[in-house]
């Protein structure tokens, strides 16, 4: 009985840590602005048609999600999303080694690379879709060239921030370059990719929505263009909220790799993001 009392009052203290004045606030934050959402459509200060009620959007969201076309189009869109994703991080981080180690290649591709920067990739978006089709091919390379670049700036600040005595050592040691780069450089740059991909990966879904509206006949992105022409506002809402839902479950997964992969150092911000 003293043990169960004595864990219940050590349990206390984890619970109160947790739910801190920054989660109060938080959680009021949100009742306000969304109890303030719903009553003011309930009272007319704002029409419906225009602005639909929280409680409204919540019930076609659980619709959505329990009919076998959106989520088939959840799926198509997902896939977009991973496999862009997964084209830009293989590209970005190769890429951002050569760049990083080899001084040669840093001045012959560093100039293209900005240059590729530089161009709105929804303006670019139109041509890629004439390239590649209406298919998911070309809201795949969307995709990837949106999260190409943040991936790839930081591969390459993340091997440059070696330590030099650290690879001294290694060669001290008589290791190979490839044992450098897979025992040194690629555990430093760890903590540097995983921010990249924090940030690629809500990208992601940005592009490839960007893709679906320019030109599909399937996906989320195609699914918010039909209902905004026939004036389905409150099923426009709804996959705003199942987008939504998709980046939260995306970062979420990539904290928790982050987490796994560079347990040593702390990849994110005070605020968590």
């Amino acid at each position: 009985m003293a043990t169960a009392t004595a864990a219940r009052g050590e349990s206390a203290p984890g619970l109160l840590r947790r739910l801190d004045v920054g989660t109060a606030l938080s959680a009021a934050l949100f009742i306000l602005l969304f109890g303030g959402w719903e009553l003011a459509v309930i009272w007319g200060l704002m029409p419906a048609f225009v602005l639909p009620s929280p409680s409204d959007v919540v019930v076609r969201t659980v619709v959505d999600l329990t009919t076998a076309t959106t989520l088939s189009d959840c799926v198509y869109t997902l896939t977009e999303i991973l496999v862009g994703f997964l084209g830009a991080l293989i590209l970005g981080v190769g890429l951002g080694a050569l760049i990083a180690l080899n001084p040669l290649a840093d001045r012959v591709l560093s100039p293209y690379i900005v240059a590729l920067q530089t161009i709105p990739k929804v303006a670019v978006a139109p041509i890629l879709v004439i390239w590649f089709g209406f298919g998911i091919e070309s809201k795949i390379v969307i995709v990837a060239l949106i999260d190409f670049f943040p991936i790839l700036v930081n591969a390459v600040s993340g091997f440059r921030s070696t330590d030099p005595r650290q690879i001294l050592l290694m060669k001290s040691l008589e290791a190979t370059d490839w044992q450098i780069f897979v025992k040194v450089r690629l555990p430093n740059a760890t903590p540097f990719l995983m921010a990249g991909i924090y940030i690629s990966m809500i990208f992601s879904v940005i592009g490839a929505v960007v893709g679906e509206f320019i030109g599909s006949a399937r996906g989320l992105g195609s699914l918010i263009v039909q209902r905004q022409a026939s004036m389905d506002v409150i099923g426009v809402f709804s996959i705003l909220v199942i987008l939504t839902l998709i980046g939260i479950v995306l970062n979420i997964a990539a904290k928790m790799i982050g987490r796994r992969l560079a347990f040593w150092s702390e990849t994110e911000g005070a605020s968590g993001i």
